[in-house]
């Protein structure tokens, strides 16, 4: 199984992308994970906020492969412990379906991303800067590849 994130917004700030890539670094090899960065659609003052979330939308579809499991990460999405998180990635890896993983951009997900995700995942009830969803993402990763490896790193 190969995982990837495919997320909208190509620019953070350095302490986002040192905190990602430490964590995803830790991954285990045999997951390939890749980052996919996209650009935020331009938004004006007085612009259509839904045209621009459409149009990220349509390249994030563009992005995801057909027989990709697809994890939309959505404030509507469900709520995971890290244990839940865990084992939903161990059942991943039983099934050997590749994973992608989506973070829309500032506006959300739109609809028909939503429609095609086989999973969607919140991860808090707090709404969180796109940077550190980005982070707490990678280490929830991290945190689930080691519970099931009986690494000590997570400590109930």
């Amino acid at each position: 199984m190969h995982m990837r994130l495919v997320a909208v917004g190509d620019r953070q700030p350095a302490w986002v992308d040192a905190a990602f890539s430490d964590y995803i670094g830790r991954l285990p090899r045999v997951w390939k994970f890749a980052l996919c960065t996209q650009a935020t659609s331009r938004r004006r003052k007085q612009g259509n906020v839904a045209a621009a979330k459409q149009e990220e939308g349509e390249r994030i579809l563009e992005a995801l492969r057909p027989a990709e499991r697809a994890v939309m990460l959505d404030e509507g999405g469900r709520q995971l412990s890290s244990v839940e998180l865990a084992d939903a990635v161990a059942d991943w890896q039983r099934d050997a379906r590749d994973v992608c993983f989506v973070i829309g951009g500032p506006d959300g997900i739109d609809k028909p991303c939503l429609q095609r995700a086989d999973f969607c995942w919140s991860l808090s009830r707090l709404t969180l800067p796109h940077g550190l969803a980005r982070v707490v993402f990678a280490e929830q990763l991290y945190r689930a590849s080691t519970l099931h490896e009986g690494h000590p790193y997570h400590r109930a």
